[in-house]
C-alpha cells in the first residue's frame, strides 16, 4: 500500500512549464561594459532561443557623424560568445530586433523567464537544456554563468549556475552577481 501510494505521488508530479532567471544587475561606469545576453542551448550545443540582448551589442550607437554599426563589431569583447554561438553576423535588424532590449539604466534585480519554446514560439522536444547568461563587465573582462535544465524537472526546482570569469576586474564585478532560476 505504501509502494503505490509513493507511485501514484512521484507519477502526479508537475512538470515545469518555463525557467525564471533573475540576478542583480549594478550599471558599471565607462564605456565597454554593461552588455549582457541570456540565451538557451539544446545538447547538441544549438541556440534553442535568446531570451535578450542589450540594444548596443546588436544596435550599436552612432555619435556625431559616426557610421551605426553594431556594438559586436565595434568592440568585438561584447558578448562575445554569445555573438559566436548565434552567429549574429547572419541575422538580420528584424531579427535581433525580436530579444533585443535596453540596457538598464538602474540597478536591481533582472528577471527573464523561457516559457520552454524555441525562437519560431514551438514548445521544445524532451531533453536537457543549457541556460547562459554573459555579461562583459569591462572590455575583455568577460563572466558567463550557465545552468542545466530538463524538461522532466519538476515545478520549484531550483538550477545551478556556475560562473567562468575570463579575467578578473575587481572594479566591475559587481555588474551581474547572484543569478538563479528556479524551474514554474
Amino acid at each position: 500500500m505504501v509502494a503505490a501510494t509513493l507511485f501514484a505521488a512521484t507519477s502526479c508530479a508537475q512538470k515545469a512549464t518555463s525557467v525564471e532567471i533573475t540576478f542583480n544587475y549594478e550599471r558599471q561606469d565607462g564605456p565597454g561594459s554593461n552588455q549582457y545576453a541570456i540565451w538557451v542551448e539544446n545538447a547538441q550545443g544549438e541556440v534553442v532561443r535568446t531570451l535578450f540582448v542589450t540594444s548596443y551589442t546588436t544596435k550599436g550607437r552612432a555619435r556625431g557623424d559616426e557610421e551605426l554599426v553594431r556594438g559586436y563589431i565595434k568592440r568585438p569583447n561584447c558578448v562575445p560568445t554569445w555573438v559566436k554561438t548565434v552567429k549574429a553576423n547572419d541575422l538580420s535588424d528584424e531579427e535581433l530586433d525580436v530579444f533585443t532590449g535596453a540596457t538598464p539604466q538602474n540597478n536591481g534585480i533582472q528577471t527573464f523567464t523561457w516559457d520552454l519554446k524555441d525562437q519560431k514560439g514551438a514548445v521544445v522536444p524532451k531533453g536537457t537544456y543549457t541556460i547562459y547568461v554573459e555579461g562583459t563587465l569591462f572590455f575583455e573582462s568577460i563572466v558567463m554563468y550557465q545552468a542545466k535544465f530538463s524538461t522532466d524537472d519538476e515545478i520549484n526546482k531550483s538550477l545551478i549556475f556556475t560562473e567562468t570569469l575570463t579575467k578578473e576586474d575587481e572594479n566591475h564585478k559587481s555588474m551581474i552577481s547572484n543569478v538563479t532560476g528556479i524551474t514554474k
